[in-house]
């Protein structure tokens, strides 16, 4: 690959100055630019393809895990998924100059809260593609920059896949440096990127906790955390067997490897034999590996015996943590002990319960008879992410465009002076 590599600190300067131009650039303009994106990335589809083969061979070739070659790979149907990402961000209200309060004082000074961009956005994560072209789509959308850092296992399709949404920038007539590629290998470059906080104003990181916690700890810029996605589904005592054995094959089975799929099961003692039957034959036929607290295992024998660990464990694969609870109470109490405040889940008939149960679960993502797989942008209403935080401040849950927006205050004024 012939790569021109030039400083980060350089690529953060010319994310600066291209937010600032963004700031006063109004929406129609931003939402060509996203709608321009999808008809260049399909003019690329093939050379795309070829390059991400050759980026899965390469990363195959040097032992990286399952899990992580799946989310590494463009198939036509993630390829769709992306350009569908990119229509629907590109179709969302403008997140930029709505008026959040406003009000005139008895002085008749008008006063307004307006929502505009954060600044620069940097981005830090690893394979998944789709990272690169939901992150683009976001952050243009609420008027921000965006400073891309994705694996090195995935350099030769994430040069392809910035190379055509920068051309469509430039085509709309939007700054150039919109959307930038920090593309030299190595950890030295993120280093590089965590201390330079006079340019970017947030940094948003994807990828495993340790990947995290690092950022966490080196950056001297605001970090918007998304750690991991531990979700639960609990299977109250009222709870329909056929809904809860649907339920729980979607939550965990439907893509076993990103962040909010199923990763532990509660069921409730009252439904224990009526529904275990059922859910144990559906989990196997999917190969899902049980591993069970003690009255699953005396009733499973091929289940595992669970470990302290396996409850607080996102195994992103086909496993499945699955214990007996006596209550709601306890179901509550376990979740906000080992979960992550990512997504978790009752399947319930009765309103009391669920009411109970969305009060009093810590999480991003409360869900009341629906799959985990549900929590997020597209499902949510909201087109494009770039993450799902599981911080309070300043996001919480999906990361869309509303979400990388800040505010300021307006206030106009006939010659008022402070008395």
């Amino acid at each position: 690959m012939d790569i021109n590599y030039i400083s980060v600190t350089e690529m953060a300067q010319r994310a600066k100055d291209a937010a600032r131009e963004l700031a006063s650039i109004d929406g129609e303009m931003r939402q060509r630019a996203l709608q321009l994106m999808s008809v260049k990335l399909e003019e690329v589809k093939i050379e795309l393809l070829k390059a991400n083969a050759q980026d899965m061979a390469e990363a195959q070739a040097s032992g990286l895990s399952g899990p992580m070659l799946k989310r590494l790979e463009i198939d036509d149907k993630v390829f769709t998924y992306m350009l569908k990402r990119l229509t629907e961000a590109a179709a969302l209200p403008d997140p930029l100059g709505k008026v959040l309060h406003g009000h005139t004082q008895p002085s008749g000074l008008r006063v307004e809260k307006i929502s505009v961009p954060l600044g620069v956005i940097g981005i830090i994560y690893e394979s998944r593609p789709n990272v690169t072209t939901d992150a683009s789509a976001v952050c243009l959308k609420s008027g921000n920059s965006v400073i891309l850092k994705g694996g090195s296992e995935s350099i030769r399709t994430n040069l392809i896949l910035v190379k055509a949404m920068k051309s469509a920038i430039v085509e709309c007539g939007l700054p150039e440096h919109t959307v930038q590629l920090i593309s030299r290998p190595g950890h030295e470059a993120v280093g590089e990127l965590l201390k330079l906080d006079e340019y970017v104003d947030v940094i948003i990181p994807r990828g495993g906790k340790n990947l995290i916690k690092r950022i966490s700890r080196e950056s001297s810029i605001p970090v918007i955390k998304h750690y991991d996605g531990i979700c639960h589904q609990y299977i109250a005592s009222d709870a329909d067997k056929g809904k809860a054995v649907d339920l729980i094959i979607n939550s965990k089975c439907q893509k076993v490897e990103t962040c909010n799929s199923l990763e532990s099961v509660l069921i409730d003692k009252e439904v224990l034999d009526s529904i275990l039957p059922d859910l144990t034959k559906a989990l196997r036929e999917k190969n899902i590996e049980i591993r069970g607290c003690p009255v699953i295992c005396s009733l499973l024998p091929d289940a595992i015996p669970a470990t302290e660990e396996d409850w607080s464990t996102e195994y992103l694969d086909y496993i499945l943590s699955v214990k007996v609870v006596n209550g709601i109470n306890e179901a509550v109490n376990h979740i906000n002990k080992y979960g992550s405040g990512h997504t978790d889940g009752i399947i319930t008939s009765s309103l009391k319960l669920s009411d109970y149960f969305v009060k009093s679960i810590d999480s991003a993502s409360v869900l009341v008879n629906a799959s985990t797989r549900l929590s997020g942008g597209g499902d949510y209403g909201m087109g494009a992410v770039v993450g799902i935080s599981t911080d309070k401040l300043h996001a919480r849950g999906p990361v869309g465009p509303e979400e990388l927006t800040s505010y300021k205050w307006i206030a106009r004024g006939d010659g008022h002076l402070r008395s």
